[in-house]
């Protein structure tokens, strides 16, 4: 495996360097957790680096979404290879342009970090809700569900487009797939040139409004002619799967990486399948395929093409065995019969009965919903779907993730289920936001990923506070490309990079036994016992912890670096972790350095490293005694609670608790008692 066909990039990134590309305008306004993508092409374009036509593209900031959707008309009106970047409620104020850019048969590509929708309150994390609202606005739509799809897709979607004209929305999952960071293969500027078909561009530029050629657009219409001229496009929308396929083909024929407009994964004789499109497959595909070797009958469709939606396609790569469909769904639809995903499959089953011949009817099928706001989808919760569909009579609607003690459409899981492998490294690293925690963890997945056979993938839980508030870090390294699209809870490395966390949140609850635990503390190793909170000392001893300090803080301190302890504690994961030998680790870490601090002068590259020789000097062993007789307990979340909201939920919510809370101790309309903040504070 030669390492220099590696990048280790996110999500991002990935759609952001295929776009740039394949562009010639980009007009952007940032809004979470897209905003990267935007910031990256204007990068790009100050740089002066060239799209595959040798042109820079222009970037162009607008003052709203619905300006950057106008920038795009308007562009492409002119002939123009142009693209944007949104989420959200971003995307809903695009609403009026798209309908108008699709009716017009108009070649873009939208590329959407899929986010919740502001409903009873804002959420800046990611699910579907914002692409489902725009599922009638006459777009392909083309999901991908990891971070090296991303970037496949995105050429896919930009090379489909133009051979189609009908305008392409390429989404993937909010923070899940935007931000991971992964190892991947990267698309070349030969590649994309490969699939992006000149003819085409000259066929778009042709149709361009220009005192050349002059022609009206945007006329007005009447009853007699509007319906016909409405129908007149439908053999356009006919034509879009057979050209996203053969668009899928032409990227295998280049890089060898083949996908399909549907996928299907597990037992050929299947009885139960669950069918799914976003990241949540990657921890389907991770049960499935240990139930597999068990010798279970479940399998795993996976949806890539959602619009148009191929009925037909569809049914044929189910298995003709399946007798229950679970369709499972990262959005909520109040007050329809079923959300979109599982309505669209009822309907494909109902028009293509031929396909199961001898027995007379279709699959049964059964929706769910889960991860709304970016909550937490792993494998253990996949199994009590599939336990679920081999019930004696299972809910014709469910939640997972979730305990709803109000409409009781929840399924319970066993959290202690798990299918990562033993030879996958994992580590966890709790920090504050601005304090370097994360911008140490992901320069750790890069060096892993770039300098080692290893894959590497990096996940960052952040709080919508930003700045300051706690950050958590999961870092995986395995032989093979990892598909854990979900948080880490059994670590064989916690890293706690500020002290106080310790008082209020259980940091080691994610430590493996027999894990390596390395604490930033100003107490040194033969105090430091003795100033830990009592369930803490417990858990190192239960759990056989080896215990390692250091005073990043002083480091930081000596060398002039103000509160930044990230090169001091990414030192001493990467000499206690064994990921790599020592020395090696250290080298890419100065050379990391260089090339990010090099620029700003020599003195900040030197005290960077003597941060690093200064922490590995520092790190030292805790002896640990033979039991817990500590003082210090938990300091509760709240103190003071006037009131049994504040006790029940706020209390809970502070403490890092919130995912306990059970539908019922929620307002039902987001309605919250003000002056709340106080006992957070």
């Amino acid at each position: 495996m030669a390492q220099q066909n590696f990048i280790t990039v996110d999500g991002n990134e990935a759609a952001a360097a295929v776009a740039h590309l394949a562009s010639e305008v980009i007009a952007i306004y940032p809004i979470t957790p897209a905003s990267p993508m935007g910031e990256l092409a204007d990068h790009w374009t100050s740089k002066g680096r060239p799209n595959i036509f040798g042109s820079v593209p222009e970037v162009i900031e607008m003052q709203s979404e619905a300006g950057a959707a106008a920038a795009v008309h308007g562009a492409l009106q002119a002939g123009a290879l142009t693209t944007t970047f949104t989420a959200s409620q971003g995307l809903l104020l695009m609403i009026p342009e798209m309908f108008k850019i699709a009716g017009q048969l108009m070649p873009t590509v939208f590329h959407v970090a899929a986010r919740t929708l502001a409903t009873h309150a804002l959420s800046i994390f990611g699910d579907q809700s914002d692409v489902m609202s725009v599922r009638s606005a006459g777009w392909t739509m083309l999901v991908s569900n990891s971070v090296e799809e991303v970037q496949d897709f995105a050429l896919i979607a930009h090379a489909a487009a133009l051979r189609s004209r009908v305008p392409v929305l390429h989404f993937f999952d909010g923070f899940r797939t935007s931000h991971e960071v992964n190892k991947i293969v990267p698309l070349t500027a030969d590649d994309v040139r490969y699939m992006i078909d000149e003819g085409t561009v000259r066929e778009h530029r042709a149709r361009s409004l220009s005192p050349d050629r002059p022609t009206l657009r945007g006329s007005a219409q009447n009853p007699d002619v509007f319906f016909q001229a409405r129908e007149a496009a439908n053999p356009y929308y006919t034509a879009v799967p057979g050209i996203v396929q053969a668009m899928m083909d032409r990227l295998a024929e280049r890089v060898g990486r083949r996908y399909r407009l549907f996928e299907y994964v597990g037992s050929p004789e299947a009885s139960e399948v669950i069918v799914i499109m976003g990241s949540g497959a990657g921890a389907v595909e991770e049960l499935v395929e240990a139930k597999v070797k068990e010798g279970q009958k479940v399998g795993l469709l996976k949806v890539r093409l959602y619009r148009p939606f191929d009925a037909q396609t569809f049914v044929e790569t189910l298995p003709k065995s399946v007798k229950r469909i679970a369709v499972l769904e990262r959005t909520k639809e109040p007050g329809a019969l079923g959300e979109p995903l599982y309505l669209d499959v009822i309907a494909a089953l109902a028009e293509n009965g031929e396909r199961w011949g001898d027995r007379g009817r279709a699959p049964e099928v059964f929706g769910g919903r889960y991860g709304l706001s970016s909550k937490e989808f792993t494998p253990a919760m996949v199994a009590a779907v599939f336990e679920e569909l081999r019930g004696a009579r299972p809910k014709r609607h469910f939640t997972v993730g979730i305990y709803d003690d109000v409409t009781h459409l929840s399924l319970p899981w066993d959290s202690g289920l798990s299918t990562e492998t033993s030879d996958v490294k994992r580590a966890v690293f709790f920090g504050l936001g601005s304090d370097g925690t994360v911008g140490a963890s992901k320069n750790s997945v890069k060096i892993i990923g770039e300098y080692t056979p290893l894959y590497a993938q990096g996940y960052f839980v952040y709080d919508s506070k930003k700045s300051g508030a706690v950050t958590v870090s999961h870092l995986r390294f395995s032989p093979r490309p990892i598909r854990s699209t979900y948080l880490i809870d059994r670590a064989d490395f916690v890293a706690c990079h500020q002290f106080h966390l310790l008082d209020t949140m259980d940091v080691l609850k994610c430590a493996a036994p027999g894990a390596t635990f390395l604490l930033n503390s100003t107490y040194p190793a033969d105090r430091v016992w003795d100033l830990l909170p009592q369930p803490v000392q417990r858990q190192i001893l239960e759990k056989k912890l080896r215990f390692y300090v250091v005073d990043a803080y002083d480091i930081a301190r000596q060398n002039g670096m103000g509160g930044r302890i990230n090169t001091a504690m990414q030192a001493c994961f990467f000499a206690l972790s064994g990921v790599l030998p020592r020395q090696e680790a250290i080298d890419h870490i100065k050379d990391a350095i260089r090339k990010t601090y090099g620029r700003r002068g020599e003195t900040i590259v030197q005290q960077n490293f003597a941060a690093i020789d200064m922490a590995l000097e520092g790190l030292k062993e805790v002896a640990v005694p033979a039991s817990a007789d500590g003082k210090r307990m938990l300091r509760p979340a709240v103190i003071g609670a006037d009131s049994d909201f504040v006790e029940r939920v706020t209390a809970a919510i502070a403490a890092g608790r919130g995912d306990l809370l059970p539908v019922s101790a929620l307002p039902v309309d987001g309605t919250f008692p003000t002056g709340t903040a106080k006992y957070e504070k």
